[in-house]
Formats: structure tokens, sequence, C-alpha cells
């Protein structure tokens, strides 16, 4: 602990940044890595969630993130959920460089209201490709649309905020009770984020099959300028892995799934974030760097345009390759935005680990 001046104490915390994951005494061929990843009945070839954001994450490019092997979520409050056809608009935030008109032009296209039939109609056309359907909306509207989602047959429902409480105070109405919500739904339920021990525990005690981690951080965010609210990602995935495992025990053993959310812009981050105790990470901007990315060379995500406090911003990428090649390669960068999955998987050969689980037990030392 830090004193703080004589009447405040902290512990010390740590980005992904901040750690380097430490060799065994054991190396292991690639080929010999499983980084096979279950979640409920659902299995998947590697453990890469794509982040909800309308940069990222079209029905089309739902669809080839799923056959290429990962789980792709698409944001149910974001432009294909308001607009028939969104791609002029798309191209319309596109040409604008000023940042504040894009995002007081932001502001206005999203205030168009969220359609329940074309949620039903984008997850239809993710559902009739063959792929794992996964939607997500945030705590204010899971309640409003939740019969649609489910109706549509998701194979995940993802409530994320850019904070989640099992406890929400509120004099404008009821607010949604989680453990009930997720009581009642027959869709398993990815929650969060969150980024201390005892709201994790709290999350995990509501049901949800995993829990988002992370606050604060993305590279999309402005959350600690706008609201000075942070926890490192490597310290915030350790402390929710150790109420994954209290509540193991509490629960008589049941496993929650632990989903690293924001501030992995590479693969060596990824990689940390499971060293670290996360069983898979939602990644959002270095798929913004892929050629099919919606977001035509920016990435944003859903506090970029918060009606009256932004507490996001634009970012600028350039294309490094095809979204197969930012996941699987071949790479034609050295700075860990593309081939993904290949450098998770050379990860845990390097270090002699055969599975992701089993990597979760490697040990980390402060850089």
């Amino acid at each position: 602990m830090y004193d703080i001046g004589r009447s405040k104490r902290a512990p010390k915390a740590f980005s992904l940044d901040d750690v380097a994951i430490v060799p065994s005494r054991r190396t292991r061929d690639p080929e010999l890595v499983d980084l096979s990843w279950k979640i409920d009945a659902v299995e998947f070839d590697f453990p890469l969630v794509a982040g909800p954001m309308d940069s990222v994450m079209s029905p089309a490019t739902a669809v080839a993130f799923g056959r290429l092997g990962g789980l792709g979520a698409l944001n149910l409050e974001g432009l294909w959920a308001r607009y028939e056809d969104p791609e002029p608009l798309f191209a319309e935030l596109a040409a604008i460089t000023d940042e504040v008109e894009a995002t007081r032009r932001m502001q206005q296209i999203y205030a168009e209201p969220i359609k329940a039939e074309l949620i039903t109609t984008r997850l239809d056309e993710i559902r009739a490709a063959g792929v794992p359907v996964a939607g997500a909306l945030s705590p204010q509207r899971a309640a409003e649309f939740a019969s649609v989602v489910e109706s549509a047959g998701v194979d995940f429902f993802i409530i994320r905020g850019t904070t989640v409480s099992a406890e929400h105070v509120s004099e404008q109405g009821e607010p949604l009770d989680l453990k009930e919500f997720i009581y009642d739904l027959d869709v398993p339920v990815i929650v969060g984020g969150c980024a201390s021990y005892q709201t994790a525990l709290h999350l995990m005690r509501t049901g949800a099959a995993g829990v988002l981690v992370g606050f604060g951080g993305a590279a999309t965010s402005t959350t600690r300028q706008v609201l000075g609210i942070e926890v490192p990602m490597a310290s915030a995935i350790a402390d929710v892995a150790e109420a994954r495992r209290d509540y193991l025990d509490e629960s008589g053993g049941r496993y929650v799934h632990i989903i690293a959310d924001g501030a992995m812009g590479t693969s060596g981050h990824i990689v940390k974030a499971i060293a670290s105790g996360a069983d898979a990470a939602m990644i959002g901007g270095p798929l913004a760097r892929a050629v099919e990315a919606p977001g035509k060379g920016w990435h944003w995500g859903a506090e970029a345009w918060h009606a009256t406090l932004p507490r996001g911003r634009r970012v600028r990428y350039d294309s490094v390759g095809s979204l197969e090649e930012v996941l699987l390669g071949p790479s034609t960068v050295t700075d860990g935005t593309m081939n993904l999955v290949g450098a998770l998987r050379r990860a845990l050969a390097t270090t002699g680990y055969q599975d992701l689980k089993e990597f979760q037990r490697i040990d980390l030392v402060i850089r």
C-alpha cells in the first residue's frame, strides 16, 4: 500500500504494459497447443470475442469472424439496429475529420430510435450463416429488448456498459435486477464491465455465464479524462480471477468465464490478459484495422456519441490486412496487430503450455 498524503492509502495497480511473462523450463511445438475455448455449450477455435462496436462489427463481419473460429458480437443499439441501410452514414462519418463536428454528427445520427424489427433482421442474418450469434445491449436497454433478442435465438446475450453493477440505485424508475433478469432468460448472459473483486463476485452471483473485465482504458475511451476513473487491466483481471476462484468454492463448482475487455491493442496484450487470468479477450482496435471493418478507417465506441457527456473519441487506423490476416496471418507487420491467434499460439508454445487453462498459471514479472 502507498500513502497518498496523510489521509489516503492505495494499492499499486498494473496495466498490461507493466507486466511481462516469465518463460518456463519447457517449450512446445506450436501445433501441439490447443487454443479452443468453450463457454456454456458453445466451443470456439480461439478465445477472442469481437467487440460490439459499430466500427468493428456489422452482420457481415460478425459472420466472417464466426466462420474464422471466434465469436462476433453485434451492437444492438448501433446503426444496424437504427437504420435499414446505414452504409451511407458510415461513409459520411469517415469523411468528417474535425472531431467536434464528428461528435456532433454522431449524436444526431444515433438519436434515431432503435427498431425491434431491425434487431431481429440482423440477428437472423447472422444465425442463417450457421455461426454462433451474440447481441449486446446496455443495462438501460436490456429489459426493453430482451424478448426480441431471446426470440431471435441468440447463443449469448451480452449486457455491456462502461460499468455494470448488481446493485444499481435510481429514482428514475425500477433499475434492472440482474439476478432476476438472468434467471428468467433462456439464454446465457455475459455481463460487464467490472474491475474489482467485489463487483465481479456480485455479478457472478447473478448467474452470469461470463463477466467482462475492463474500465476506462480502451483506445477509444476518454473515461479516465472525463470521469477520472480507470483500473489498470492486469490488476483488474487478477482481482476478478480471485473472485472467480472464490465463487467456484462458494457455488460448489460453478465456473464463470472472465473476458478481458479493453486496453488490448496488440497480440502481446491479449497474451498477457490470458496470463493474468482471463479465459478470453474481447477486442476492438485490432479488428478496426481490417479492410472489412465497417468504420472505414475510423474506430469508436458507444461512449463517443453519448447525448450529453461523450466519454470517447474516434481513433484513426490504417488498414493492415484482411480480417483473416489480422486473426490468422500471415503477418506483414511486426507490431503485434496481425496474426493475433498465431501470436497467442506461439506464446503458449514458447513457454511450454498446452492449453489456455494451464497458461493462466504462468508467472508474471513487473517490468
